[in-house]
């Protein structure tokens, strides 16, 4: 319940400060602050494989769902059909990364990072598909600073941490663990032997 606490507080702290430095410097941050917060947490989160190996499948998906864009610009209609093929091409290259690697990248931060660019840029594309260069670039970038900014607010909460502490707790309860003395256990063996002799 604690570390919910101070994971809940420290992204709060986050997200307000991304917000307010957005709006004093022009950043235009506003709109993905909470996503990419979330997604960045998120990440930092969950306990499977390493922060590097959930991070790249994360930066992984959220490509291939930029690429998704531009084939559906240039090569599909603006249709339902259309955007249905951009979505299966996009999910399949997922897969097709955490195949091609063995597992090593975890599918879930794949399709994680391809789903929070699509869910950032989707209604930016839709409202003007002419223009993708410029506005697919801005959306990833401020996606990804917003992300990188909650993945780090909850990095001393993540699992690789919590592994440090169980060890450290570990190895404090076995520096405190009673040992014997094995002197005194041989004298007494031999101690025990004469008498058993003498009977």
């Amino acid at each position: 319940m604690r570390k919910e606490l101070f994971v809940g507080l420290s992204l709060s702290v986050a997200a307000l400060l991304v917000v307010l430095i957005s709006g004093a410097l022009d950043l235009q941050l506003e709109s993905v602050a909470l996503l990419g917060g979330a997604m960045g947490a998120v990440v930092g989160l969950v306990p499977d494989r390493t922060a590097a190996a959930r991070l790249g499948g994360f930066i992984g998906g959220f490509v291939f769902a930029w690429i998704g864009y531009f084939i559906r610009a240039a090569l599909l209609p603006d249709t339902t059909a259309g955007r249905a093929i951009a979505v299966a091409i996009v999910v399949l290259l997922c897969l097709g990364l955490t195949l091609a690697l063995r597992g090593r990248l975890p599918l879930w931060a794949v399709l994680l990072g391809a789903g929070a660019f699509a869910g950032a840029y989707e209604f930016t594309y839709a409202a003007a598909p002419p223009e993708i260069l410029d506005t697919s670039v801005t959306t990833a970038t401020t996606l990804l600073l917003t992300v990188a900014i909650g993945f780090l607010s909850v990095a001393w909460f993540g699992p690789e941490h919590e592994h440090d502490e169980e060890r450290r707790h570990a190895e404090h309860r076995a520096d405190d663990a009673p040992t014997h003395d094995t002197k005194d256990t041989r004298d007494d063996t031999v101690a025990l032997d004469t008498m058993m002799g003498k009977n």
